[in-house]
């Protein structure tokens, strides 16, 4: 199972890398970055803290302590996806009330120039 926390340490860090990565070159935005960071760290002290580990197994009922750790990592990410969810969510209703309000805008600003051409003759 070393092996395994390995892996994981070797993930972590790696995303890590390509969240810093990707907020240097501006492909994500610095808020959304912390929560992948936040996951990540957690991943790491998770499989590198036995203690804690055995900790997590004991209280999730596993014997397995990195299987139990993995399980808690997989909780993190469904976490963050979550959010990312909500986020995504709200953001599909707020274009949806700024394409309502610019058809608006549209139509009276059509409306304007009609009217103005029908006073101009």
């Amino acid at each position: 199972m070393d092996h395994l926390l390995n892996v994981i340490t070797a993930f972590s860090l790696l995303l890590i890398g390509l969240v810093l990565a990707s907020v240097r070159r501006a492909h994500i935005r610095v808020e959304y970055s912390v929560s992948w960071l936040v996951a990540a760290l957690v991943l790491l002290v998770l499989s590198r803290w036995h203690t804690l580990q055995n900790w997590v197994a004991a209280t999730v009922g596993l014997n397995d302590a990195p299987f139990a750790m993995l399980m808690a990592g997989g909780a993190v990410f469904l976490v963050v996806l979550y959010r990312f969810s909500l986020i995504i969510s709200r953001l599909k209703d707020s274009n949806i009330a700024l394409t309502q309000r610019l058809a608006i805008l549209e139509f009276r600003l059509t409306s304007l120039d009609e009217k103005n051409q029908t006073a101009g003759k």
